[in-house]
C-alpha cells in the first residue's frame, strides 16, 4: 500500500502544522507574520523593487476597515488583519486560479482559518455582517494596489473592484518595502490589537 502524502508542513518556530486538521496550539503569530511578508499578491505582477506582500495588504484592509467602522469592536479589527491569514501557509491564490482549484481550495482556507481565529481568541467562524465589512475593505485594498502598483487604469480597477469613496482613501498610498520591515510592522500591530482586546 502506497505511503499517506505528507499533508503538514514544518513552520520556522519548530511547529508542525497539519493541513488536513489544524489545531491552534500549532499556529505561532511569528509564523504568519513571517510567511505573510515572503507570499506577493498579484502573482509579483507589481512596479518596484519588493513585491507586495499579503502582510501589507492586510495591514491595509485592517486600516481601512477601522476607517470605515470606527466603532467596531476591537476583535473584528483583529479579524480583519488576519483575513488572508491562512495563505502563510497556501500562498496567495489570484482568483481565477481559485476558481479553477474548486471547493476544496475554499475547505481548506476555512479550516486554517478556523484554526487561526481560535489561537487568538476570535470566534471560528466570525458573523456574515462583520465578514462582509472586511471584504468591502478589501475590494478597496484591491483598488488601490491595482491603480497604484499593478498598472490597472482606474476605469479599469472601477469594473472589478468598483470606485471607492476617496474620504475613506485619503493619504493611503502604497509603499513597497522590504519584507522584514512589513513583518515587523504585522507583528506588531497583531500584539497591539491582541492587548487590546485584554
Amino acid at each position: 500500500m502506497p505511503a499517506q502524502p505528507r499533508a503538514w508542513q514544518r513552520m520556522l518556530s519548530g511547529r508542525r502544522l497539519d493541513l488536513l486538521d489544524p489545531t491552534p496550539v500549532d499556529i505561532e503569530i511569528e509564523d504568519i507574520a513571517h510567511g505573510l511578508a515572503f507570499v506577493a499578491r498579484w502573482n509579483g505582477q507589481t512596479f518596484g523593487d519588493f513585491p507586495y506582500s499579503v502582510a501589507e495588504h492586510s495591514l491595509l484592509v485592517e486600516a481601512l476597515y477601522t476607517r470605515m467602522n470606527p466603532k467596531a469592536p476591537v476583535k473584528w479589527q483583529l479579524a480583519a488583519l488576519l483575513h488572508d491569514a491562512p495563505e502563510y501557509v497556501i500562498g496567495d491564490m489570484i482568483s481565477p486560479v481559485k476558481a479553477s482549484v474548486g471547493a476544496g481550495y475554499g475547505e481548506l482556507d476555512d479550516r486554517l482559518t478556523a484554526a487561526i481565529h481560535i489561537r487568538f481568541g476570535l470566534p471560528a467562524k466570525i458573523p456574515v455582517a462583520v465578514k462582509k465589512a472586511i471584504k468591502r475593505a478589501d475590494r478597496i485594498s484591491a483598488f488601490l494596489e491595482a491603480t497604484q502598483i499593478a498598472g490597472f487604469s482606474v476605469e479599469e480597477a472601477g469594473k472589478f473592484f468598483g470606485v471607492p469613496d476617496p474620504t475613506i482613501t485619503k493619504g493611503l498610498d502604497i509603499t513597497l518595502r522590504p519584507p522584514a520591515e512589513v513583518r515587523a510592522d504585522f507583528t506588531a500591530r497583531h500584539n497591539s490589537l491582541l492587548e487590546q482586546m485584554g
